[in-house]
């Protein structure tokens, strides 16, 4: 880990010192979260890598905004919805909410799930159109119905219900222009055979990605926070626009309990990111909370899931001239004691640079490279 990747504390206090001339609510934080700590646990929040890019109007970012919520009082699941609610108004995210990379039919559609440790419940939603945060729709269905998942028009309709806006269409200039550019290269059904999409689809998006079009990163999208607070309590949020240019319909591991996050109050909390049929066909996260129920370390949790994810992927259109998995997928795991680990599948993303996670503590925001099993990048 590279001084360069790092944000010092004294950054962060000194971003936390210019947002309070935005009010005194952000003056507020300047003065340092007032922790009551009961269980001596030292709150963490813990996120993927975009957890610590985009900013709200007070300069913080998902993490800041989480970690300095949980601190001053605020309920542990609203203050991770909170900070994740900046990345899905982010027009610059191209793997989020609004802006998020449409469908092969040029539609965003977004899924969210939100899991609540203290009260040991959980919402979802799946292929919701027209809201641009939807794990806030999460915690309505979290709240408001006996389910855990809606999906599709009878979620927006729900989300209409509840009080949201509905907006005709979640594309940016952007995003709708990389879909259009992505759809003149593939020029292919998205209801072809495996074999066939997934050489044609594969084919335009490297492309794209060769050229610096799409960050290698937001072809599978999704946003994971996690945290747990002075109380030893936890949540998990997680929310995407899923598979860029996916078949309109497909729903990836993000909504699905157990696959895209877990959450148990008196053990922990796992999520994931990456490839979404790996990770439901794994249901990695839950398997990471059991490992920590029985004891293991979140690292050591981690690494479980990432070799069973390995031990299952023996379809050759998914396997790499080495014999392993030709994409990668991170988990972020954290238990109540406020041990933390994020791992990936593989040392380096697709840009060549060593995968890293982010974490916020009382020392400030800060990168951390992930622990890893396999060497090298996916596509080696």
């Amino acid at each position: 880990m590279t001084t360069s990747s790092l944000m010092s504390r004294r950054t962060f206090m000194t971003v936390s010192a210019m947002g309070a001339l935005a009010g005194p609510a952000v003056a507020e934080m300047a003065e340092g979260p007032q922790v009551q700590t009961r269980r001596g646990v030292k709150p963490v929040v813990v996120s993927s890598r975009n957890g610590n890019k985009s900013k709200d109007a007070a300069g913080l970012t998902c993490i800041t905004k989480a970690f300095h919520l949980l601190t001053t009082g605020t309920d542990v699941l609203d203050a991770v919805i909170a900070g994740v609610n900046i990345i899905e108004l982010d027009p610059n995210d191209d793997s989020v909410g609004y802006g998020g990379l449409p469908n092969a039919d040029g539609v965003v559609q977004l899924d969210a799930a939100v899991m609540h440790g203290p009260s040991k419940r959980a919402g979802a939603v799946a292929c919701l159109e027209g809201v641009r945060t939807p794990s806030l729709v999460a915690k309505k269905v979290m709240e408001e119905t006996d389910h855990h998942l809606l999906v599709a028009r009878d979620a927006q309709r729900f989300a209409h219900d509840m009080g949201f806006k509905i907006e005709h269409d979640l594309n940016t200039e952007r995003s709708r222009r990389l879909w259009q550019e992505w759809k003149r290269r593939a020029g292919r059904s998205p209801f072809l055979k495996a074999s066939n999409r997934s050489a044609s689809w594969r084919e335009a998006r490297q492309a794209m990605v060769s050229e610096g079009l799409i960050d290698p990163e937001h072809l599978h999208g999704t946003v994971h926070c996690a945290a747990v607070n002075a109380k030893g309590e936890v949540a998990a949020v997680t929310s995407t626009s899923g598979l860029a240019w996916k078949v309109p319909g497909r729903v990836g591991d993000s909504p699905i309990l157990g696959a895209g996050l877990y959450v148990d109050g008196e053990v922990g909390a796992a999520g994931s990111t990456g490839h979404g049929e790996a990770s439901m066909m794994s249901l990695g996260a839950f398997l990471i909370v059991e490992m920590m129920r029985g004891g293991m370390a979140p690292k050591d949790a981690g690494m479980v899931a990432m070799k069973r994810v390995v031990a299952s992927t023996v379809d050759k259109r998914l396997l790499n001239s080495r014999g392993t998995p030709n994409f990668n997928l991170r988990y972020y795991a954290l238990n109540t004691k406020g041990d933390f680990a994020g791992l990936s599948l593989y040392e380096s993303s697709e840009n060549g640079k060593r995968t890293e996670f982010a974490v916020c503590t009382d020392d400030g925001p800060r990168f951390v490279s992930a622990e890893f099993l396999l060497p090298g990048m996916a596509g080696d």
